[in-house]
C-alpha cells in the first residue's frame, strides 16, 4: 500500500513540477473584440496560431518553431500552460507624428515543453491590439538549452488568398529598389514591410519589431491550392548561421498590421509599441529640426567628397552654408568629405577613415564655433565604407570630441555591400553593430541619422536618438540613377512601405532640376512636389538637399522655412497606394496645421475637407500648388501660391498636375 501511495505522489509531483494542462488550445480577442487569435499544438506536437477578424479568417492554421544546430524546436511539444494578461497605458514621445501614443493589447503566453529528446521549453508570447498582432519567442534558462546556434526560423503566416503586395527583395541593395505591386505568389524572397491589398476593405503589413541581438528578416511565398504561405527567412552570417544566442534570450515580435483603409497603415503604431519603453532618462537634449547640406553638389559634381581643386568640404565653402542656415532657419549644416579617408577607392578601404582628423581645409572647431555663435550647428558625417571594426574602434574617441565641440547629430553611411568585407549589413554582425553605434552616441547626447541601414524596427522608441534611417531610393537617385530617377508613383508608396518602418531620411527639396552631369536624370516631380514631401514623408529632421545658391529669390523657400518638424496629431483624409496620398499634421503645442498631397504621373482634381481643424477657429492657408500647365516631363518648375482665410468643415479643391502636388500652412489667425 504504502509503494502504491508512493508511486502515485510522484506521478502527482512530476505532473506537478511540468504544470502540464490537457489543453491544447486557447484564445484571446483584442481589446475591441474584431480580432480572435488562436494558438496551441496540433496532434504532432506543432505549435501553431490563427487570426480572424469579424469571423472572417486573415491567417489560417500557421506553424512556429526553430531549426539549431543540435535539434529542432518545432514538433513534439506538448501545452505546459497558458497565460492570458491585459495592459493599457498611453506613453508620451519626445518626437513623431503624435504625443501621445496609446499601447492596448491582450496577451496570450503558451508555454511549451518537448516531451522527448532533449525536452526543452520553448514560450511564445502573442500580443493583440485592435490594429494587428505580434508575438515572439522566449527561451527560457534552462538545463538543456546555454549556448545555441539558430540555423533557421520556421515562423509561417499562412494566407487564405493570393492578394497583390508592395514589396522590394530581401537582399535589394542597401534596401533601395523600387517597391513594385504584383500577387505575393509570384515574388521571391522579399523584405518587411510586405503591404498587401487582400480587398477594399482589408490592408495587411507584415514586419518585425524590437530587432535586437537577431538577424533582420524576410520572408518567402509558397502557393499552395489555398492560399500563399510566407515563410521566414533570416539574413545569414557569412559562415551560414542566423543567430548566435546564449538563453535566458527573447527573437523580434513578428508583427502583423491589420487595417481597412490604407490611412489606417499609417495611423499604427503596433511596431512601436513592441519596443521597450525610453532607455534615455533625459531627453531634454533631443531635438527635431530642419537642416542643409554640402552634399548635392557631389551628385551634381560640382564638388568633390577628395581633396582637389573642386573639394567641398572647405572651411570658406561651409561658413558660406552656415550663414544660409542661419538666416533661413535651420538648425544643422551636413558636411560630407571633411575628414581623411575620401581620397582613392574609399569603399574598398574604408579602414582609412579617421572620425576626429579633419582635411587640411577643413576648420572643424573653427567652423562649429562660428555655427554657434550664429545659431547653428555642424552635423558630423561617418562615412565608413563599410569598416565597422575600425568605425567601433574610434567611437568613443570621435563621439566625446563631437560631444565637446557641442555637435548634436551625427549621419553615418555604410556604402559597401559587406561589414568588415565580409558580413552583410543586415546579418546579426550589422545589427549588433548599428545597436553599438546608437548607443555609444546616446552616452554622448548625440542624434543619429542611418544610411545604408539594417530595415528600422521602432527602435527609436528605446533609443529616441535614432532620429531617421535611409534604406529606401532617396533623393540622389535623381541625381545619377541610369533609369532617369525616381519615378512619380515612388512617394506615393513609401508611406505605406518603407515608411512605416520608421523615419525617412528622404532628402526633398531640390528646386534646380537640370542635371549637367546626367542630363536625362532629374527628379521626376514638379516643383510643389517636392515641397510636399516634406509633410508625405516622415521625419523629424529633414533637409533641404540642394545646393543654396539654387535656394536664392525662390518663393517656394518660405514654406521650407515655416516648415514645423515636431507634430502632436497626425491624419490621413484621403489616399489610394501608388496613386496618391494627402497627410495633414498639427505642430506640437500649436493648432497650427500643415498638409500636403502627391499624386503619380496622373493629373488629378481632389476635394480636401478640412474636418480635422479645431471648430470655431479661424486660420491663414499659406498654399503652395502646381501652377498653369506644370507637368513633372515638362514644365516642373510653375508654382502658385495662394492665401485665404478657412475653418473646420470647408472644401478646398486641389489640382495636382502630373507627377505634381501642393503644400500649405494652416496658421491660427485672421
Amino acid at each position: 500500500m504504502k509503494k502504491m501511495i508512493k508511486v502515485v505522489l510522484m506521478l502527482f509531483i512530476s505532473l506537478f513540477a511540468q504544470n502540464v494542462t490537457a489543453k491544447t488550445t486557447e484564445k484571446i480577442t483584442s481589446p475591441d473584440g474584431r480580432l480572435v487569435l488562436a494558438a496551441g499544438v496540433d496532434k504532432q506536437g506543432k505549435p501553431y496560431y490563427q487570426l480572424s477578424r469579424d469571423a472572417k479568417t486573415i491567417v489560417k492554421p500557421s506553424k512556429l518553431g526553430f531549426v539549431l544546430r543540435d535539434g529542432q524546436l518545432n514538433e513534439g511539444f506538448q501545452i505546459n500552460s497558458f497565460k492570458k494578461n491585459s495592459f493599457d497605458e498611453t506613453w508620451l514621445q519626445p518626437w513623431g507624428e503624435e504625443e501621445k501614443v496609446r499601447n492596448q493589447y491582450n496577451e496570450l503566453r503558451m508555454n511549451l515543453l518537448q516531451k522527448n529528446g532533449l525536452k526543452r521549453m520553448l514560450t511564445v508570447v502573442f500580443r493583440l491590439f485592435n490594429d494587428g498582432m505580434g508575438f515572439r519567442y522566449e527561451f527560457p534558462q534552462q538545463k538543456t538549452l546555454n549556448d545555441f546556434v539558430i540555423m533557421d526560423e520556421l515562423t509561417e503566416f499562412s494566407l487564405p488568398s493570393d492578394a497583390p503586395a508592395w514589396t522590394i527583395s530581401r537582399d535589394a541593395h542597401y534596401l533601395e529598389e523600387l517597391w513594385k505591386k504584383a500577387p505575393i505568389s509570384t515574388k521571391d524572397t522579399v523584405a518587411t514591410p510586405i503591404t498587401m491589398e487582400v480587398n477594399d476593405s482589408l490592408y495587411l503589413v507584415f514586419h518585425e519589431a524590437n530587432l535586437t541581438d537577431y538577424a533582420s528578416l524576410g520572408y518567402t511565398p509558397h502557393k499552395d491550392p489555398t492560399g500563399v504561405t510566407l515563410r521566414s527567412t533570416l539574413v545569414p552570417w557569412s559562415t551560414g548561421e542566423k543567430v548566435f544566442a546564449k538563453a535566458p534570450f527573447v527573437s523580434p515580435w513578428r508583427t502583423l498590421i491589420v487595417g481597412s483603409r490604407p490611412s489606417d497603415l499609417i495611423a499604427s503604431r503596433l511596431m512601436l509599441n513592441l519596443n521597450e519603453p525610453c532607455k534615455i532618462t533625459d531627453t531634454s537634449w533631443l531635438e527635431s529640426g530642419k537642416y542643409i547640406g554640402i552634399w548635392w553638389g557631389m551628385h551634381m559634381t560640382d564638388y568633390t567628397w577628395s581633396q582637389g581643386p573642386k573639394h567641398g568640404a572647405t572651411t570658406d565653402i561651409t561658413k558660406r552654408y552656415i550663414d544660409f542656415a542661419a538666416k533661413h532657419g535651420f538648425k544643422g549644416v551636413l558636411v560630407e568629405g571633411w575628414n581623411y579617408g575620401w581620397d582613392g577607392d574609399w569603399t574598398k578601404y574604408g579602414d582609412r577613415f579617421d572620425f576626429v582628423k579633419p582635411y587640411p581645409d577643413y576648420d572643424l572647431e573653427g567652423l562649429q564655433k562660428y555655427a554657434l555663435e550664429k545659431g547653428v550647428r555642424l552635423i558630423a558625417h561617418n562615412e565608413t565604407g563599410g569598416a565597422a571594426k575600425n568605425y567601433e574602434n574610434q567611437l568613443e574617441e570621435a563621439f566625446s570630441l563631437y560631444d565637446k565641440l557641442g555637435i548634436k547629430a551625427v549621419k553615418t553611411g555604410y556604402v559597401n555591400p559587406l561589414l568588415d568585407n565580409k558580413e552583410l549589413e543586415r546579418s546579426q554582425y550589422g545589427i549588433r553593430h548599428y545597436r553599438k553605434v546608437i548607443e555609444t552616441a546616446a552616452k554622448h547626447h548625440l542624434m543619429v541619422v542611418n544610411h545604408e541601414p539594417a530595415m528600422p524596427t521602432g527602435l527609436q522608441r528605446t533609443y529616441p536618438n535614432l532620429i531617421a534611417s535611409e534604406g529606401l531610393r532617396g533623393q540622389e537617385y535623381n541625381a545619377w540613377s541610369q533609369d532617369g530617377g525616381n519615378p512619380p508613383y515612388h512617394e506615393c508608396i513609401i508611406p505605406f512601405t518603407r515608411q512605416l518602418a520608421g523615419p525617412v531620411d528622404f532628402t526633398p527639396g531640390v528646386f534646380n532640376f537640370t542635371n549637367k552631369a546626367v542630363p536625362k536624370t532629374h527628379p521626376q516631380t514638379t516643383l510643389a512636389k517636392q515641397l510636399a514631401e516634406y509633410i508625405v514623408l516622415y521625419t523629424p529632421y529633414p533637409m533641404a538637399c540642394d545646393m543654396i545658391e539654387n535656394y536664392v529669390d525662390q518663393p517656394g523657400l518660405a514654406f521650407i522655412e515655416s516648415l514645423e518638424t515636431n507634430w502632436q496629431k497626425t491624419v490621413v483624409p484621403d489616399a489610394k497606394i501608388g496613386e496618391y496620398i494627402i497627410t495633414a499634421r498639427q505642430a506640437r503645442d500649436t493648432n497650427n496645421w500643415f498638409v500636403a498631397g502627391v499624386t503619380n504621373e496622373e493629373a488629378r482634381d481632389c476635394q480636401l475637407k478640412l474636418d480635422f481643424l479645431t471648430p470655431g477657429v479661424t486660420y491663414q492657408a499659406m498654399i503652395y500648388q502646381d501652377g498653369p500647365d506644370a507637368d513633372y516631363r515638362t514644365n516642373p518648375y510653375p508654382l502658385t501660391i495662394l492665401q485665404q482665410q478657412v475653418k473646420q468643415g470647408d472644401v478646398l479643391n486641389m489640382h495636382l498636375a502630373p507627377g505634381g502636388g501642393f503644400a500649405m500652412k494652416l496658421k491660427v489667425g485672421k
